[in-house]
């Protein structure tokens, strides 16, 4: 029975495996699939680099903060802007690129999102701050009153020169103790006065 038993688990073990052989990439991948066949003519020479240097400004490098794929040195970025060449090399405008890589990405990968949806808000989120703040300050400005407050007297605000606090006997000790030792007054008092 020890025989038997190898076998089956010798048979087991070397079960031979179909070999696999590689599948097609998926249909996704394809530019025609997402985005439709090409609408611009096919594009060669300098005016394929000029083009792939605009719309790659367009792109935003999903490595790189805030950087373009044109401007970025990331690896990737390189390999996108590589991919928007072959694109617009095959005849695809810079609407379907830029779907395509949305596609991909999301639409952050849009340097300027368009208008539509949500990302209103972007475009129009600072000028509805603007208009209310200026909003704020023209009421802060209508509230403010029409004329000044009358100033203070400064004499009759602030005590004299000689002035001694009258409630508090330890505290008029004190002021004169300092005008004695930071003037050199004796007694604390100005030259000049009759001492008290």
């Amino acid at each position: 029975m020890k025989p038997f038993l190898g076998a089956v688990l010798l048979g087991l073990v070397c079960v031979p495996v179909r070999a696999q052989t590689p599948s097609a990439p998926p249909a996704a991948a394809d530019p025609a699939f997402v985005v439709g066949a090409p609408t611009g003519p096919p594009l060669s020479g300098t005016v394929l680099a000029a083009r792939t240097e605009a719309v790659a400004a367009l792109l935003r490098c999903p490595v790189c903060q805030g950087l373009s794929v044109a401007d970025s040195p990331a690896s990737m970025a390189q390999n996108m802007k590589g991919e928007v060449r072959a694109l617009l090399a095959r005849g695809y405008a810079e609407d379907q690129v830029l779907a395509y890589f949305e596609r991909s990405y999301g639409e952050f990968v849009r340097l300027q999102p368009p208008l539509r949806g949500v990302n209103w808000l972007v475009w129009l989120g600072p000028l509805a701050g603007l208009l209310a703040g200026g909003a704020v300050v023209a009421m802060t400005l209508r509230r403010a009153p029409a004329s000044p407050p009358e100033p203070l007297d400064p004499a009759a605000a602030l005590p004299g020169r000689d002035s001694l606090p009258a409630d508090d006997p330890k505290l008029a000790a004190a002021v004169l103790r300092v005008r004695e030792l930071a003037y050199g007054w004796p007694g604390g008092k100005p030259p000049g006065t009759a001492a008290s």
